[in-house]
C-alpha cells in the first residue's frame, strides 16, 4: 500500500491546506492510507425507511422519506434557531436545528422530496429531530444511504472547521473514486487462502461502505486479523532470534543447596502448579539459550519460593542470583523472608537499597565480585554501574511493570554472558494482554495458592453502614488482628483526596482512641513512610490508614480486615491487589467494599465481581473488558505499547489466537521469511518498523 501512503490528503478534493492541517493535528491523517486506517466507530443500518406514523421517541435512529412543510427562524442572538415540520403523508416530525442556520435555509427547498435522517425523541407529545440530515432523494449515493452508514471519530476543532463524521466519510469517498489503481494486497496469497480472508481492496472498501451486516464482518475480520498477525509475526520473530542467537548458561545439575532446603527447610508442601512452573523454568535453564519467562501468580501464591529455588539451582551450578525489587520495603520483605528460609543454609544473601550505608555497601560490593555473596536483593540500586558481579547467571526482576526496559537490560549486561531471566507479577494479566505486551516472553502461570489459605469473605456496603463496620473492626482488633484502611489517591483530583485521606485518619483515631493508628501516602518522604509501614508491621499499631501506596509489597501476616473507601474509583485489578494484603496468614480475613449509594451499572458490576470470586485472573479478564486493555493496574488508561486500530483484545481473543497460530506457522516453515513468498511479509514488517511501532520488546 506505498502508493497510497504516498499521497497527501491535502490534494484531496475538498480538503485543501488548512483542512489538512486540522486533519494532521486532531487524527494524525496525512496521507490516503491514513485516512483509510481511520476506521469507523459504528454503523447505523440505512437500509429501511419508516412511516413517520411507526416512529416512537426511543427508537437510535430513523430514516424517513417526505417533504418539509415548514420552516421559520425562532428567537434572538445565542438563542436563535431554526424549526420546520416534516411529512410523509403518515404524520408529521418537527425539526430543529441550532447550527449553520443562514446556509440550512437557503439549501432546503419546500417543494423537493428528501430523506430525512436522525434521532427521535418525544418532546410535548410530539416526535421531533434535532439537527437531521437531508438528502435530496434524486442526488442519493446508494453506497451511504442503502447499508449501514459509518460513523467517524472526530473532535470539537474539526466538528467547527466543518470536518464532522460525514465530511470524514465523503472524504474516503473521494479516496476510492480518486484512486483509480486495485489497492495492493499487504497478505500472501497463501494466508488469504487458508484463511479464507476477503481480499484488501475489498475489505477496505467494506469497512467504510458496508451494504449490510455480514459483509461488514467479512471486512472487520480480514483487517482485525491482518493487525493482530503482523503483531504476533513480529514478537515470535525477535523472540525466535533471540532464542537461536542468545546463548544462556548451561545450569545442567540439581545439587546439594537446593537438596537440602528441598528436604529440611521447605515451609510447606509444593503445589503442583508450583511443581510445573519449577520443572519448565528448569527445562528453560538447560537449553543453552538465555531464559526470558514471565511467573504470573496470583497473590499469596508462592512465587518468591519458587523464585528461590530456581536461585539455588543457579548457586548450585557456581552461578550468582539477584532480585530486583521496586520498592525498599518489597525489597526488604524478600530479604528477610528468603533469610529466614535459608536458615541453617550455608548461603550469603545481601540486601542494596537507596539507604544502604556506605561501609555495608563497600562490603556487599567486594564480596560480590569475589563470588562470596550468593544473592543479592534490592532496588534500582543493583544497577548502578558500582555493582559488579563474579557470576551473575540468574536475574529475578519483581513486578516488572514498575521497571522501564533500559532498567532492566542495564542487569543483564552484567555479565559477558546474559544471565538467564525470570520475570514476576502479583497482577493477573489477560490472556490476550499476556500474548501480546509479554508475547516474546514464555509464560509461566502459578494457578493455586497454598494449603491451609483461606478465600478472603468480601463485602459490599455503604457509607451510611459505618458504625457497624467500626464495630466489626473493634472485635478483629481485640482478637488481635490488624486492619488496614484504604483511600483513593487519584492524580486527577489529588488535592481532594488528600483532604479525604486525612480526614479519614483523624476520624479513624477518634474513633479507636484506644488503639495505635498510623498513616501512609506518597507525599510522605521515604524514611518517613517506611518507619510508619515498620510500626504496623512489627504490631505496634493496630489500624493503617493509607493510600494505595501499600497495593504491592507489604506482608503482614497478622493483618486481617481490608477496608477499602470510595472502593467505586478504583478498577477491579487494584482492588483485587489490595485484598492480597490480607489472607496471608492463617486466620479468615475480610475485605470491605465502601461506597455511596449512587453507583453506576459498571461501577456495580465491578462490587458483585468482586464479592462473588477470589480468582485474579478471571478478575482481570473482568476488568479489560469492562474498562478496555489500557493499563489495568491503577486509575490512569495509558493504553497499549502499540496501536490497535480495529482490533479490540478484549472482545477478539479468538482472532488473536488465530493470527498467532498462523504466524508460528509461517516462521516454523521460514524462519527467517527468506522466500519469495513471504517477501510480503518482510516489506510489512519493515513499513511498520520505520513507522517507529513499539512492538512491546520485554528485554
Amino acid at each position: 500500500m506505498s502508493d497510497l501512503s504516498t499521497h497527501n490528503i491535502m490534494y484531496l478534493p475538498g480538503v485543501g491546506p488548512k483542512k489538512a492541517e486540522i486533519l494532521k493535528k486532531e487524527l494524525k491523517i496525512v496521507s490516503f492510507e491514513d485516512l483509510l486506517y481511520h476506521f469507523p466507530y459504528r454503523y447505523v443500518d440505512r437500509s429501511r425507511i419508516f412511516q413517520i406514523r411507526e416512529i416512537k421517541g426511543d427508537m437510535p435512529y430513523i430514516q424517513v422519506k417526505g417533504k418539509v412543510t415548514s420552516l421559520r427562524m425562532v428567537g434572538e442572538g445565542r438563542g436563535k434557531r431554526m424549526t420546520g415540520t416534516f411529512s410523509d403523508g403518515t404524520g408529521i416530525l418537527e425539526l430543529v436545528w441550532f447550527k449553520g442556520l443562514k446556509y440550512l435555509k437557503e439549501q432546503i427547498k419546500p417543494d423537493e422530496t428528501y430523506i430525512l435522517f436522525g434521532k427521535p425523541s418525544r418532546f410535548n407529545n410530539t416526535i421531533n429531530v434535532v439537527h437531521p440530515e437531508l438528502d435530496k432523494e434524486q442526488t442519493r449515493k446508494v453506497p451511504f444511504f442503502a447499508g449501514l452508514q459509518p460513523f467517524y471519530n472526530t473532535t470539537e476543532k474539526m466538528k467547527n472547521s466543518y470536518l464532522g463524521s460525514r465530511a470524514i466519510f465523503k472524504m474516503v469517498q473521494n479516496v476510492f473514486q480518486s484512486y483509480n489503481s486495485v489497492i495492493p494486497e499487504t497478505l500472501p496469497a497463501a494466508i488469504i487462502e487458508r484463511m479464507k480472508l476477503m481480499n484488501l481492496n475489498q475489505a477496505l472498501r467494506n469497512i467504510h461502505m458496508p451494504p449490510e451486516a455480514d459483509t461488514l464482518r467479512k471486512a472487520s475480520f480480514r483487517l482485525k486479523f491482518e493487525e493482530l498477525f503482523y503483531i504476533q509475526l513480529n514478537i515470535l520473530r525477535l523472540r525466535n532470534q533471540r532464542t537461536f542467537n542468545q546463548k544462556g548458561h548451561v545450569f545442567a545439575k540439581v545439587g546439594s543447596f537446593f537438596n537440602q532446603f528441598y528436604s529440611q527447610n521447605l515451609p510447606f508442601e509444593l503445589t503442583n502448579a508450583q511443581k510445573r512452573v519449577i520443572k519448565e523454568i528448569r527445562r528453560d535453564m538447560g537449553s543453552g539459550h538465555q531464559m526470558n519467562r514471565l511467573l504470573q501468580g496470583d497473590v499469596g501464591s508462592g512465587k518468591t519460593l519458587v523464585a528461590l529455588m530456581i536461585m539455588l539451582i543457579a548457586i548450585d551450578n557456581n552461578y550468582q542470583a539477584c532480585i530486583m525489587a521496586p520498592t525498599e520495603i518489597l525489597a526488604t520483605q524478600h530479604f528477610e523472608s528468603i533469610s529466614q528460609m535459608l536458615e541453617g543454609i550455608n548461603i550469603q544473601v545481601g540486601l542494596l537499597t537507596g539507604s544502604t550505608k556506605k561501609t555495608q555497601r563497600d562490603k556487599l560490593h567486594t564480596a560480590l565480585q569475589t563470588g562470596e555473596l550468593n544473592i543479592l536483593i534490592g532496588t534500582h540500586a543493583l544497577i548502578e554501574d558500582t555493582v559488579r558481579f563474579h557470576n551473575l547467571g540468574l536475574v529475578v526482576i519483581d513486578e516488572q511493570h514498575r521497571f522501564g526496559v533500559a532498567q532492566r537490560a542495564r542487569l543483564w549486561k552484567k555479565n559477558l554472558t546474559p544471565p538467564h531471566v525470570l520475570v514476576m507479577t502479583a497482577t493477573p494479566i489477560p490472556r490476550t494482554l499476556a500474548m501480546t505486551t509479554y508475547g516474546d516472553l514464555d509464560v509461566s502461570v502459578i494457578d493455586e495458592l497454598p494449603p491451609g489459605r483461606k478465600p478472603v469473605e468480601t463485602t459490599h456496603t455503604y457509607h451510611n453502614k459505618r458504625l457497624g463496620i467500626n464495630k466489626f473492626v473493634k472485635q478483629q482488633i481485640d482478637a488481635g488482628r490488624q486492619i488496614y484502611v484504604v483511600y483513593p489517591l487519584i492524580e486527577e483530583s489529588e488535592k481532594m483526596d488528600f483532604q479525604n485521606l486525612t480526614d479519614g485518619f483523624e476520624y479513624i483515631r477518634e474513633a479507636f482512641p484506644n488503639n495505635k493508628v498510623s498513616m501512609v501516602h506518597g507525599k510522605m518522604k521515604p524514611t518517613e513512610k517506611d518507619a510508619a509501614m515498620q510500626e504496623f508491621a512489627s504490631g505496634k499499631s493496630q489500624i493503617l490508614v493509607s493510600t494505595t501506596v501499600i497495593e504491592v509489597g507489604v506482608n503482614v501476616p497478622n493483618a486481617s480486615v481490608m477496608i477499602i473507601e470510595s472502593a467505586e474509583r478504583f478498577g477491579l485489578s487494584q482492588l483485587h491487589q489490595l485484598r492480597g494484603r490480607v489472607g496471608r496468614g492463617a486466620d479468615q480475613s475480610y475485605c470491605i467494599l465502601m461506597t455511596g449509594y449512587k453507583l453506576s451499572s459498571e461501577t456495580r458490576q465491578r462490587m458483585e465481581i468482586m464479592t462473588n470470586t477470589n480468582d485474579g485472573f478471571e478478575i482481570a479478564e473482568a476488568d479489560m473488558k469492562l474498562r478496555g486493555p489500557g493499563d489495568l493496574e491503577g486509575t490512569q488508561q495509558s493504553g497499549l505499547p502499540f496501536e490497535l486500530k480495529i482490533a479490540n483484545l478484549a472482545k477478539d481473543t479468538r482472532i488473536l489466537q488465530m493470527a498467532r497460530n498462523m504466524a508460528h506457522d509461517v516462521l516454523k516453515e521460514d524462519p527467517l521469511l527468506e522466500t519469495q513468498a513471504n517477501s510480503i511479509l518482510r516489506r510489512q514488517l519493515k513499513k511498520l518498523a520505520q513507522q517507529k511501532m513499539n512492538w512491546a520488546m520485554i528485554s
